[in-house]
């Protein structure tokens, strides 16, 4: 009798593993953090081992402090940071370079040089807003920039994928070349109308299609761990998403108009639009949330790029705060942010701004300005970008937000809960487990081998764990927008060359 669900979360900045029960609780949590590679200013890179290495070595760990044996797994899912772009060879298994990571800029001119003649065509064929943030411009400047990566391309010898299609590789040794349509979704290379690889963007970006993975959807069998890796070599990969889309459907938002934000590295809000592509008129994104047998179900999406990163940048870069959590108790012990503004657009701007040479802005800094002020402001500074991202849905939907979900590790933040209830004057619902999107990929894989039956048994099982109502004085909340818009404004279009 199987007992288990393996979740694979490859985030970031760390790889963690995750065991379910079928009760939906967790059994076990391993995880290590992974190098960061930062060759220029605005270049972010990963060592597609480091994220192999890490990623196995923590599924092991789990498995082995659970005690869990081989035939008690039903099944792993993966779930994974998206449109990092890596290319290996397919006879070695060898990456061509470090995987350009999703924060990376490196393409913000040439993305520039497409907006005017093909902006819209883009955004039709894909629901994405041209930006360095996605997969395309990353695999070109691969193929044009590592010796020789271009002709081997063209004569087939290669692979890419995002690092759902790079784990399932290395987990079925080079056996399965796959991705999931809220995968491919992300590359700007896939179209989200007729669900396949689109050939006038193939060329647009001058891609081999001999590159690309094939497509499956989110939740069936794709193939099996090799037995080096889980004795017995029998337990399926049957269950890829994204992270945001995973966390969403972690989150049992598996009704039209319902909504999630996850509070990780960056933040990403998504709000389930049914089996219609809502077009976005207010700079959002339309999105494959996930496929499930012949069902599509789209989303509306909004990416802040600097979320929980903003956190990490105050304990790390200027060094106010020892650890992260630190942050909560500095921040409450100043009433108000004393006139201060972070606006921690630390990689550029996303929704619904997409200005890729704003820069993280703190003004309003006087001579009684404190570390607490700015540890506040870091806060509100995160909680505001989601407002904004909000008010943006509401606009293309019509309608008012009625509820709002959330989760991601910053969520745990009663502080943070807090002054986002108060910023959007409704309440803020947190769940009791705060880990969506590893349970959305083990959700994903459990379906696929029948160890949950339906959405409708697995929605059972979401509980949430407490509510934020909002206490702010709307005067006051006017005073806070006003100046962020201020603040906002300060920040866009910094970098010039």
């Amino acid at each position: 009798m199987t007992k288990y669900v393996i979740a694979l979360d490859q985030g970031t900045t760390s790889s963690r593993a995750i065991i379910f029960n079928h009760q939906g609780e967790i059994v076990n949590v391993a995880q290590k953090d992974f190098t960061q590679h930062f060759p220029e200013p605005g270049w972010v890179e990963h060592n597609p081992e480091a994220i192999w290495s890490t990623q196995l070595s923590v599924m092991q760990e789990a498995i082995a402090k659970a005690r869990v044996r081989e035939d008690e797994i039903a099944a792993v899912g993966i779930t994974n940071q998206r449109e990092t772009t890596m290319i290996w060879d397919r006879k070695t298994g060898e990456p061509i370079a470090r995987a350009i990571v999703w924060q990376d800029r490196r393409t913000a001119r040439y993305c520039d040089s497409l907006k005017e003649e093909h902006g819209e065509f883009i955004r039709k064929k894909t629901g994405l807003v041209i930006d360095a943030y996605f997969s395309a411009s990353k695999v070109r400047w691969l193929l044009d920039n590592v010796e020789g990566a271009r002709e081997k391309a063209e004569k087939g010898e290669l692979a890419f994928g995002t690092v759902d299609s790079w784990l399932v590789w290395r987990l079925t040794e080079g056996k399965v070349h796959v991705t999931d349509p809220s995968n491919a979704s992300r590359t700007m290379l896939f179209n989200i109308h007729t669900m396949q690889w689109d050939d006038e963007l193939l060329e647009l970006f001058q891609v081999p299609k001999s590159l690309l993975p094939e497509v499956k959807s989110s939740s069936e069998i794709y193939g099996y761990v090799d037995s080096r890796y889980i004795l017995g070599g029998k337990v399926p990969i049957a269950g890829i998403a994204g992270d945001q889309q995973a966390a969403l459907f972690g989150q049992m938002c598996t009704k039209k108009g319902m909504v999630k934000n996850t509070y990780g590295t960056g933040c990403f809000l998504l709000m389930n639009t049914g089996e219609e592509v809502v077009e976005s008129k207010n700079n959002l994104l339309s999105t494959v949330a996930w496929k499930i047998g012949d069902k599509i179900t789209y989303a509306l999406e909004g990416g802040v790029f600097v979320g929980g990163a903003a956190i990490q940048w105050v304990r790390d870069g200027l060094r106010a705060i020892r650890t992260s959590d630190a942050i909560n108790s500095l921040a409450a012990t100043v009433e108000d942010n004393g006139g201060v503004y972070f606006v921690p657009c630390l990689a550029g701007m996303g929704a619904p701004y997409w200005d890729q040479y704003a820069r993280g802005t703190i003004i309003g800094i006087t001579r009684g300005t404190t570390d607490a002020h700015i540890a506040r402001a870091t806060l509100e500074g995160i909680a505001l970008q989601v407002h904004d991202i909000v008010r943006a849905m509401e606009k293309d939907i019509g309608q008012e937000t009625q509820e709002f979900r959330v989760d991601g590790g910053a969520s745990a933040s009663d502080l943070l809960m807090q002054i986002q209830a108060d910023v959007f004057q409704f309440d803020i619902i947190r769940p009791k487990v705060l880990e969506t999107t590893a349970l959305g990929a083990a959700y994903l894989a459990g379906l696929a081998v029948g160890f949950w039956n339906s959405t409708e048994e697995i929605s059972d099982q979401w509980q949430r764990d407490r509510s934020f109502s909002p206490e702010m004085e709307k005067e006051k909340l006017e005073k806070i927008l006003r100046y962020w818009n201020k603040a906002v404004k300060a920040a866009q279009q910094w970098v010039e060359e």
